[in-house]
């Protein structure tokens, strides 16, 4: 039996499969994310989005946890977009390929500055580092509806089991972006002001609660229905996630965004996003704001090296729909 998103994403892809890359540079990313998804002159990925404004408010035990500016003060505020998978700007909210929904957040930090963090709705990622993304995007490419069995995506995913459970158990439609958890999937070191370092990933929790379709309520949905329900809800009341910081145990392995840490670690609660209203002229303020996930503040350091790598190839991503 086939998976409904594994299918739905071979369907969306291009069958391109330019030369692999053995170290993939910034550009070789985002080229390879347009030879899975096409080039749409939007993002590379997440290309399907909304924004919306609010505020985060810090609790003392992030201080304890960080010196980071953005838990000094009372409150701040964001900006948020929740988005569909793919760089393919309207997919149907609908189709198993646009799992997993992204969940970027930027702070507005009193002193000028900001501090984004990109997250999206699955534990883990597909691949341990940039270079087998790159080449599970090819394979995507290269597995279209007509593609000969078995396709490179079926031998790609042959050899990477963890590629193929992140493809294949993705949670059915959401009610809402709201009603879904986040994660940040690459780890950061939090130094505090005695200079000790802890590592940590993210985690946002909805106060609504995870709420999935069933496949009936999913077939009545609209293409757009996450976006159009969004607008709605966030007009009748604030919606708002609880962060988390995921503290690293004994064992589990810094530089690795594929393995997802134990459940059972220990959770320190960061402090609360309120999601408040949505953003004026939406389609201009997504055009041009670009989140960093390597944009980190004195007191945030990065610990996993495909930050770096992802950090370089947003602005050419974001160049490439200006």
């Amino acid at each position: 039996m086939s998976n409904p998103t594994l299918t739905a994403v071979a369907a969306l892809a291009a069958a391109i499969s330019p030369t692999q890359q053995q170290h993939e540079g910034p550009q070789q990313l985002v080229d390879a994310l347009h030879t899975a998804f096409g080039e749409h002159h939007a993002r590379a990925v997440h290309a399907k989005g909304v924004m919306l404004s609010g505020r985060f408010t810090p609790t003392a035990e992030a201080r304890l946890l960080s010196k980071a500016a953005l838990f000094a003060g009372s409150e701040l505020p964001v900006t948020v977009r929740f988005s569909d998978f793919t760089g393919i700007p309207n997919i149907p909210d609908t189709v198993g390929g646009a799992n997993p929904r992204g969940f970027a957040v930027k702070f507005h930090v009193a002193d000028g500055s900001e501090v984004d963090i990109v997250n999206h709705s699955f534990d883990g990622f597909p691949t341990k580092t940039s270079d087998e993304f790159a080449q599970l995007l090819r394979a995507i490419g290269a597995s279209g509806p007509g593609a000969s069995k078995p396709t490179p995506l079926d031998q790609f995913l042959d050899g990477h089991p963890i590629a193929k459970t992140f493809l294949t158990t993705q949670l059915p439609a959401p009610v809402s972006y709201s009603t879904l958890a986040y994660f940040g999937v690459n780890s950061f070191k939090f130094v505090n002001k005695k200079g000790v370092g802890t590592y940590v990933r993210y985690r946002f929790i909805p106060q609504a609660g995870v709420r999935t379709l069933t496949e009936d309520e999913i077939k009545a949905k609209g293409p757009n229905y996450l976006s159009e329900e969004i607008s709605t809800r966030v007009a009748s009341g604030p919606i708002q996630f609880v962060w988390y910081a995921q503290i690293s145990g004994p064992g589990d392995v810094i530089d690795d965004p594929s393995i997802a840490w134990p459940k059972s670690r220990r959770q320190v609660k960061l402090g609360t996003i309120t999601i408040d209203g949505m953003i004026a002229d939406p389609a201009r303020a997504d055009k041009a704001t670009l989140f960093l996930p390597g944009q980190v503040p004195d007191g945030i350091e990065v610990a996993d090296p495909m930050v770096a790598l992802r950090n370089k190839a947003y602005p050419i991503s974001f160049r490439g729909r200006q």
